[in-house]
């Protein structure tokens, strides 16, 4: 009986149908473990913001932001673990924690509210990502917010996705502008193994 148990996942980003980690979610539908549930809105407000290469993150800040649109998907617990890995739960980069939805409402209908999770920017960071984005956030993470996104396996190797996230938060517009990251591209350090950089 516990297999047949979904947990219900709010995407807001690079997990969505059209960005480059919605491959995961493709495959965890081929093999039973997710399906698609529809478009959804947060309830309330809560800031969703860019971080280093075009990464987004929601901020567990309700009342600030906007309210954000994304997918709704059913998941099995095979498949949270595939999902909390992708999210870096264990090293501290995102926290899955409880988010209520909406679905669009017709004109003549009330819209449901529904009980869901999602992956928030870690609570070690949020604050520090917020002020950095100069406390505005987007309403939807689509190609026009996803431009200059960079894959991970793009990304210097020698950099965890926390310390790429601690150099963000640190520089200035004008850095960003001209990618914070290129005097980080060549160091003696020995490369970190592809799956230490999330996202």
């Amino acid at each position: 009986m516990g297999a047949k148990k979904r947990t219900i996942i709010f995407t807001y980003g690079t997990l969505k149908r059209g960005f480059s980690n919605h491959v995961l979610l493709q495959d965890m539908i081929a093999t039973g473990d997710a399906s698609f549930l529809g478009v959804y809105q947060t309830a309330d407000r809560l800031p969703l913001v860019c971080g280093p290469y075009r990464v987004p993150f929601l901020l567990n800040f309700p009342g600030s932001g906007e309210c954000v649109w994304g997918e709704l998907y059913a998941v099995s617990a095979r498949g949270l673990i595939r999902m909390d890995e992708l999210e870096g739960i264990i090293r501290g980069h995102y926290e899955r924690l409880p988010i209520k939805v909406q679905a669009q409402a017709q004109p003549d209908e009330d819209s449901v509210t529904m009980a869901a999770e999602a992956y928030y920017a870690h609570r070690n960071y949020a604050a520090a990502m917020w002020k950095r984005n100069g406390e505005i956030g987007y309403s939807t993470y689509s190609e026009k917010e996803a431009k200059g996104y960079v894959k991970r396996k793009d990304r210097p190797q020698h950099l965890t996705f926390l310390e790429q996230i601690e150099i963000f938060i640190s520089s200035s517009d004008e850095q960003e502008n001209l990618c914070y990251c290129n005097k980080h591209l060549s160091t003696t350090a020995a490369p970190l193994p592809i799956d230490v950089v999330n996202h």
